[in-house]
C-alpha cells in the first residue's frame, strides 16, 4: 500500500490557507504545511489544525519551503507526496486523480496541468509558461505539459534528489530535469482548471525574474547533459495526458 501525504509551501496567505488545508484534511490523509516565515496569521491559522506544521524564522523561497517538506516527508516515511500551492488556485478535490495515475504508473511525477479554462490565466503568465514548457521539456527530454504548476505527485524516487542545487521558484524545473535525466522518470499530466479569477493574493512568481532564474538553470543542465539534437527531438513529442475518462476507467 502507498503511504501518501499532502505538502502545502506557504507565505503569507492568511484569506486562503484555512479553506485550503481543510479541504486537504478531507482527503484522509497525513497534512505537512510549510510555513516560509509569514508575517501575517498564516502560522496561527495553520496551527489550529490537525496537520504537521513547520516553520522557517524567515523567507527562504518556495524551493527551501519545498525541500524542508520533503525531508519532513522522507523521516516520516512516505512513498509520495501530493504538493499543491496555499492561495486557493489548487483544489483538494483534483488530488485523487494524481494520485489515482500516480498509482498507475509508479516511476513517473504526475503533474495537475492547468490545461482547462486556459483563458483565465493571464495573457504575461500564459507566455512565460510557454516559453517555460518549451526550455524544460528540452532540458528534460521529454515533452512537459505546465511545468510551472505546483500541484504534483512526487514519487519517493523524486524526493530523494531533496538535495538539489537549486533554489526559489527553479526548484521545481530542476526537479523535473532531474528526475527525467538521473532518475529516469516519465512526466504524466492531468488536466486541471485554471484558477486566477476570484480574491487571489498577486501571485509571487515574476514573470520576468523568476523565467530568467529558470532559463538561466536549464540552459546550464543542457550543457551539463549534452545531446542537444536528441534531445530536443525526444521533446517534440506529444505530451502525455491522461484526460477524466482514462483515469476513471483505465485499468
Amino acid at each position: 500500500m502507498t503511504r501518501w501525504c499532502v505538502l502545502i509551501p506557504c507565505l503569507n496567505e492568511e484569506k486562503a490557507i484555512g479553506t485550503v488545508v481543510k479541504s486537504a484534511l478531507t482527503l484522509g490523509v497525513p497534512v505537512i504545511v510549510i510555513d516560509d516565515g509569514s508575517d501575517d496569521r498564516t502560522p496561527d491559522i495553520v496551527g489550529t489544525l490537525p496537520v504537521t506544521l513547520l516553520r522557517h524564522t524567515h523567507r527562504r523561497g518556495k524551493g527551501e519551503a519545498l525541500r524542508t517538506g520533503f525531508r519532513e516527508a522522507l523521516a516520516q516515511g512516505f512513498d509520495a507526496v501530493v504538493t499543491m500551492d496555499g492561495d486557493g488556485q489548487h483544489l483538494a478535490e483534483d488530488i485523487p486523480r494524481l494520485v489515482d495515475v500516480g498509482k498507475r504508473f509508479p516511476d513517473h511525477i504526475v503533474i495537475g496541468a492547468r490545461l482547462l479554462h486556459r483563458e483565465q490565466q493571464p495573457k504575461s503568465r500564459r507566455r512565460a509558461n510557454a516559453l517555460a514548457d518549451w526550455g524544460i521539456s528540452w532540458a528534460c527530454a521529454q515533452p512537459v505539459a505546465d511545468t510551472q504548476s505546483g500541484q504534483r505527485w512526487y514519487p519517493r524516487s523524486a524526493l530523494e534528489l531533496v538535495e538539489l542545487d537549486a533554489q526559489n521558484f527553479v526548484f521545481e524545473a530542476a526537479m523535473l530535469i532531474a528526475g527525467s535525466r538521473e532518475k529516469g522518470l516519465g512526466i504524466v499530466s492531468v488536466p486541471i482548471a485554471s484558477r486566477y479569477e476570484g480574491s487571489f493574493r498577486l501571485s509571487h512568481f515574476s514573470p520576468i525574474r523568476d523565467v530568467m532564474r529558470i532559463t538561466v538553470y536549464t540552459v546550464g543542465r543542457m550543457f551539463h547533459y549534452g545531446q542537444w539534437r536528441a534531445s530536443y527531438r525526444r521533446s517534440r513529442a506529444e505530451p502525455l495526458v491522461i484526460d477524466d475518462t482514462f483515469s476513471r476507467h483505465a485499468a
